[in-house]
């Protein structure tokens, strides 16, 4: 037991020597060997608590969990937005990136009425929705195995599954006693962060809102790895069908990839900066917008509420401060920091680590920092007169009429007395008087020069560490599975 933990503590050591290999190296240019010191002290003061716990500690303790723990402890000193992704998260966290999994295609959450597994709607072109499964359906049944009592997270473990192979599951449709038994063969499944107001009979989605004043509408719902080429198709659609003016709704958007973010600011803004970032190991990164590939000739707006960040915060500056956009909703959630994942090697683990700010083109902050003010700068503050907070009970209403709104049905979205102020408001400024073609926008100018470079790889949202809290709010909790 002794020459086991003796073997354990020598390889925490070694991976100590490989984690702080960067400041030692650093450490040594500067001449302070103290410091080199201090950090070999550090580390063996680690190794020596984690040997006495598991030797001397009255129970039996896992050692996976005490590392775990032991990391989650030093994540918590830093910010909310860092945070460790261990061995059992890592594979939900690299499908909210790539948005792409093995599945029979459905949205699935468990009814707080009825507390069972219920399909919320199944997704156009899947197995699910071929073999006829509709929304409301009660799954009863997966593999033989009732699911009375499942989390949405048991239910997911057994849906999900590599392409072409099948499972059984047990549906009861909305209204009839009687348990189907389908057999599903899974497939890749592509869940879309591109939407509409609703979807059309044949399962593509409507971005076109006003077909008489041919105002389009598109939701982002995160920045994932194809957000950028599933806005392109949305746009080329909306300019087959005569678009004249563009809402786009970034509300509840919590942020994703700012790879994406970047990519699709610059669909819509042809010359100077974009955004910048800046971090403590790194010179100032810079990216500027290009003219190829721009869509331009109509009016926009954007919606962003106070569960706008991030990504979502870069896109909706960009295009204010190109006075591309206006601004419309409530101030955002106030996020300007960027996250790069960091694979642990020989580990099935990651680190997700704030590196760098970043800051919009007119260079004003949008960090909101612990103690901030309402009066302090920070976030996306819609634009003069176009400022529409929603009360707890609005916002609440909302995501009532957007999520029967979201159901495929080939009869179209059901009929609502729900008013969308917010919406009606952007309406006011791309189908009135503004509905007119875009000038061209000067540019903004950079606070200060600074040289473009490649970006680095950047973290998408995970669980509540980047996504912003809905306090006091009933958000039905769902996966596609």
């Amino acid at each position: 037991m002794r020459r086991s933990l003796q073997r354990f503590a020598a390889a925490i050591v070694c991976l100590s020597v490989l984690v702080t290999g960067a400041e030692l190296r650093a450490a040594e240019k500067s001449g302070s060997a103290k410091a080199k010191a201090d950090y070999y002290l550090l580390m063996k003061e680690f190794v020596t608590i984690f040997e006495q716990i598991e030797r001397n500690y009255v129970k039996d303790v896992d050692r996976r969990e005490l590392l775990e723990a032991a990391i989650k402890g030093m994540m918590q000193k830093l910010d909310p937005y860092s945070s460790y992704i261990g061995p059992k998260d890592l594979d939900r966290f690299n499908q909210s990136v790539e948005q792409k999994f093995g599945g029979i295609g459905v949205q699935v959450r468990v009814d707080p009425d009825t507390k069972r597994l219920t399909v919320m709607t199944p997704l156009p072109g899947t197995p699910a929705y071929k073999a006829g499964v509709r929304p409301g359906d009660v799954i009863e049944e997966i593999e033989g195995k009732s699911t009375r009592g499942f989390t949405i997270d048991d239910a997911v473990k057994l849906l999900k599954g590599d392409a072409g192979e099948a499972v059984t599951i047990g549906i009861r449709h909305v209204g009839s006693p009687e348990i189907k038994r389908v057999r599903l063969v899974r497939a890749v499944i592509e869940v879309a962060t591109v939407m509409g107001d609703h979807y059309n009979a044949d399962g593509t989605w409507d971005f076109m809102l006003d077909k008489q004043k041919k105002v389009g509408y598109i939701r982002l719902s995160h920045f994932s790895r194809r957000s950028a080429d599933e806005m392109r198709e949305a746009l080329d659609t909306l300019k087959k069908q005569g678009m004249k003016s563009l809402v786009l709704d970034l509300r509840f958007n919590p942020g994703g990839l700012l790879s994406q973010a970047i990519a699709i600011a610059d669909l819509f803004v042809d010359d100077g900066r974009i955004v910048s970032t800046k971090g403590k190991n790194t010179e100032e990164r810079v990216w500027n917008a290009t003219k190829a590939g721009t869509y331009t000739g109509f009016p926009m707006a954007v919606l962003v509420n106070r569960y706008s960040a991030s990504a979502s915060e870069i896109l909706s500056a960009c295009l204010q401060d190109h006075k591309r956009a206006v601004v419309v909703g409530e101030r955002s959630w106030g996020k300007g920091s960027v996250q790069n994942v960091i694979d642990i090697p020989g580990a099935s683990s990651a680190l997700k680590l704030t590196t760098a700010s970043y800051h919009r083109p007119n260079g004003h902050n949008i960090h909101r920092f612990p103690g901030a003010k309402e009066t302090d700068e920070w976030g996306v503050m819609p634009d003069k007169k176009y400022a529409l907070r929603f009360s707890l009970s609005e916002m609440q209403a909302y995501l009532d009429y957007r999520r029967d709104r979201d159901v495929l049905s080939r009869t179209g979205p059901p009929r609502s007395k729900f008013v969308d102020k917010q919406l009606a408001k952007a309406m006011e400024f791309v189908g009135g008087k503004h509905a007119k073609a875009n000038p061209k926008q000067p540019a903004v100018k950079p606070t200060r020069a600074a040289k473009a470079v490649p970006a680095v790889r950047p973290a998408a949202p995970k669980g509540t560490s980047q996504v912003p809290n809905f306090p006091l709010l009933v958000v039905p909790r769902w996966q596609a599975a």
